[in-house]
Parts: C-alpha cells; structure tokens; sequence
C-alpha cells in the first residue's frame, strides 16, 4: 500500500511512518524540513517537502495515495490561530479531491464536537468540517485527549516553585490523558486495515485522572510525593504563558481550552462514546519521562 503522512518528524508521524515501513509499505513523509526527514528517508520514506498552505503542493504529494494520514502543526506566529487550523484543513480536504484519496485518518482532538469555545481544538473543528463535506471519501478522525507530553513544560514551575497545575483539573473532574505512542498505535491499526467507511469518529486515551492523581504519580517518580496541582485562576494562568514567550493570540487559545476541560464541556463527547479500551502508555509510564527530564535540568 502507499501512504502519504503529515506531520514531518513529529511526535506522531515518526513513530507512525516507521511502523508502516516496518509492515512493508510504501511511505511519503510531507514535511517544511528536508533535514528532519533524513532519519526517516534513510529507513525508506521519500520525502515531500512544501508548505501545508500551498494546496496545489499537497495534491501533488497526495497523488497515488491508498490513504493519507492529515495533521495540522502548530503555529505560534498565527494572528487568528482557530481560523489558520481551519484553513489548513481546508486545504488537505481541497488536495485529497484533486489528487483522488479515497481514506485519510486525521488528527483531531477530543473537544473537537463543539463549534467553538475550545481554544485551537476549535480550529480543528472546522478543519473536521471541511473534510467532512467530502462526501465520497472515507474519513476517521482520531480524537485524543489531552498530551500527558505536554507536562513537560512544567518541569521549571515544579523545580522552582515547587508546584505543577493548570486552569483545569478539579478534583471533582477527571482529564482525558493520552501519549503520542498510542496515538501512532491508533493510526497505524487504522491506515494498515482501511475497514472504516464514510465518516467516522474514534477517541483515543491512556488514561483519566484528576489534578490531585497527576500532582501525585509526577510527584511520586521525582520523589515529591506531596506535590500540589493547583488549578491556577485563568488570570494567572494566561499571565504565566505570556511571561514565558508565548504570543497573545497563543496563549488566550490555550486558556479557553482550559476552561473548556474545567467546565467538562471538553470531554462530554468522549464519555458518551467512550473507547472500548484504553491505550497501553500510562501517566505512570510517562512520570518516568518526566521525571528524567527533571532530574537532567
């Protein structure tokens, strides 16, 4: 089989593009850097190298495609950051007409059912709904929670201040947590078998923890086993992004995404079709990353 995937050398694409190689397929790994695709190309992917908004590029890598695998990067430059997710997606669903796709699995994210009020998965709302308007394609979106990955980025707060938390995660509600890892697992099952038809929804997860359980299983790897999560006022969690570099429009998205978890309004799909089984990387599993990450600053 042939497949194209996006994403370049990403947390998801990489491992995703190896295991298709692995399984004996052909593989067109799209990407803005020809350097971060060596490793790739040297286990047997060609690389297509372009930009995700230049739409004739992308019908051009998508071209003999059985599938292709579709995914918007970030974009911390972005002025109206839901508007260019949904641009993006627009584009993919303007390539796979053109160059004939018949099957995508995309990227999505839980929180994506709701047209607005959720940050940039807004954006991949809208990037859904453009492909969705392919009516003779068979599309699955993967929608994932939460990235347990993104809590490296508070290895300084939980250094320096001795604390870890968000503008979410109540003991009262639970957050939808999943690694990369599994989501390529997800990705891989879906793109080897191509047994979905139409369009199609699958939620992704490893697991389902309140602020209190993450606070405790980082702490208890990094040998803090009283660590606080503190659900941070979305004041101060936007002051605390934006006294870390990241742009305005940026970091405004990622607050109303966190009042999105803490309402539940986020994850209200996901429990209503909630996944048969959950993923094999735990926050246990990840705790171990996290805490070598930790103990290497």
């Amino acid at each position: 089989m042939k497949y194209v995937i996006t994403g370049g050398a990403g947390h998801i694409s990489k491992p995703l593009t190896e295991k298709l190689i692995a399984a004996g397929h052909q593989v067109k790994v799209v990407g803005r850097n020809a350097e971060n695709l060596k490793g790739l190309v040297a286990k047997g992917a060609t690389a297509a190298i372009g930009s995700l908004e230049d739409v004739k590029f992308l019908t051009e890598a998508f071209k003999g495609a059985d599938a292709v695998y579709t995914m918007v990067p970030p974009n911390l430059s972005a002025t109206d950051w839901k508007g260019w997710i949904g641009q993006i997606g627009s584009n993919y669903a303007n390539a796979i007409k053109d160059a004939g796709v018949k099957y995508v699995v995309n990227l999505s994210s839980v929180g994506a059912h709701l047209v607005d009020g959720v940050g940039p998965v807004s954006g991949l709302h809208r990037a859904e709904q453009a492909l969705n308007k392919l009516n003779d394609v068979n599309i699955k979106h993967l929608r994932p929670g939460y990235f347990v990955t993104n809590f490296l980025s508070s290895v300084g707060l939980v250094k320096n201040a001795g604390i870890i938390g968000s503008n979410f995660g109540s003991d009262d509600s639970k957050v939808i947590l999943v690694h990369p890892d599994d989501i390529a697992n997800v990705a891989f099952e879906e793109l080897a078998n191509l047994k979905f038809t139409g369009h199609s929804v699958r939620y992704i997860a490893g697991d389902e923890k309140n602020g209190k359980e993450i606070a405790a299983t980082i702490g208890k790897a990094i040998n803090k086993p009283e660590l606080p999560w503190i659900a941070f006022s979305d004041a101060d969690a936007l002051n605390g992004m934006l006294q870390a570099g990241l742009p305005e429009e940026i970091a405004k998205n990622y607050v109303q995404m966190g009042q999105a978890a803490s309402s539940g309004i986020m994850f209200e799909d996901y429990w209503k079709h909630h996944p048969e089984k959950l993923g094999s990387v735990k926050l246990d599993d990840f705790a171990k990353s996290f805490a070598a990450a930790y103990n290497a600053n």
